[in-house]
Parts: C-alpha cells; structure tokens; sequence
C-alpha cells in the first residue's frame, strides 16, 4: 500500500479548503492548535472543511488568504456548498482539532492558541446560524481526521490514543 491518498479522498493542508459530494472523503493531517471546520448538508450530500490556523484576521500580517481564519472560512465554505446545491438552513457542523500543544511553555492563566481558534469557530457558526452537533477539541494531542461527506461521519485520530468517531 503506497502513502498516496485514495482517489475520492482530498487532502486539506493547513490554511485551506475542500468541499464535495457522495463519496468525496475529505482529510487533514497534523491538527495541533488548529481547527477543522467540517460543514454537511445531509439531504444534498455535500460536505467542505477548512484547516484554520488562527481566530482573526486581526492576529495574521497577511489576511488574504480566507480559509485562514473562522470569519472568513465559513462563510466561504457556505457558499462553495451552496453551489454544490446545498441548503444552508441544512447545515451542521462538526468541529476537530485546538489542542493546547504547548501548554507547559503558557504563562499560567494566559489563553492557548488552541482555545481561541475553538472559540472563535464556535462564535461565528453560531453567529451563522449553523449547529454544531459534534466535536472532538481541545486536550494536549495532535489530531487527524477524515470526513467522509457520503454520510457525514468524521473519523478523528489522536497521537497515543484510539481513533473516535463523532
């Protein structure tokens, strides 16, 4: 078995997007402080996540690059989805990732990275109006996840620990 991904997967590197339909798996490797943000349409059978690096444009010296940030990424990922005949009133989202990675080198009391990208993703799906019904955050560990859109099932892999799915 060679390292190359499975035709109907699509790796999503960090500070960018994927969105499909039916069979699309979609997968990001090496969440630390990041956070993937996975939004499903069930009844369209579409799905897209971005790999956010940081909770504002406001902390970045270059804010170009949308899939960067949870203000600018969900939005656009509502659109892509749109286009691919998803209803945003349909919209769930699941959410992976924000580990706190270097907790021994924070000030005691100071916010981890980590906390702030979930806090702030959680902010704006709520802001957008879009549930999320699933999480696997926070915690000391790496994580890797691949979000299967056929069903919207989201396999999580944390270093030292058993893959869970939410």
């Amino acid at each position: 078995m060679t390292g190359a991904p499975a035709p109907n997967e699509t790796i999503v590197k960090v500070a960018d997007w994927a969105a499909g339909r039916t069979d699309a798996v979609l997968v990001t490797l090496g969440l630390g402080s990041c956070v993937a943000i996975m939004l499903h349409d069930p009844h369209a059978c579409a799905g897209a996540m971005a790999h956010i690096l940081l909770p504002s444009k406001s902390l970045a010296r270059d804010a170009t690059n949308p899939a960067k940030f949870p203000e600018t990424a969900v939005p656009l990922l509502v659109q892509r989805l749109a286009t691919l005949g998803a209803d945003p009133r349909h919209l769930v989202a699941k959410l992976a990732g924000g580990a706190s990675m270097f907790a021994q080198l924070m000030t005691p009391g100071s916010v981890q990275m980590g906390e702030r990208n979930i806090a702030a993703a959680r902010d704006v799906l709520r802001r957008a109006g879009i549930p999320v019904t699933a999480e696997a955050v926070g915690g000391g560990a790496g994580r890797s996840v691949r979000f299967h859109v056929a069903d919207g099932r989201v396999e999580v892999r944390s270093v030292g620990a058993d893959a869970i799915v939410i």
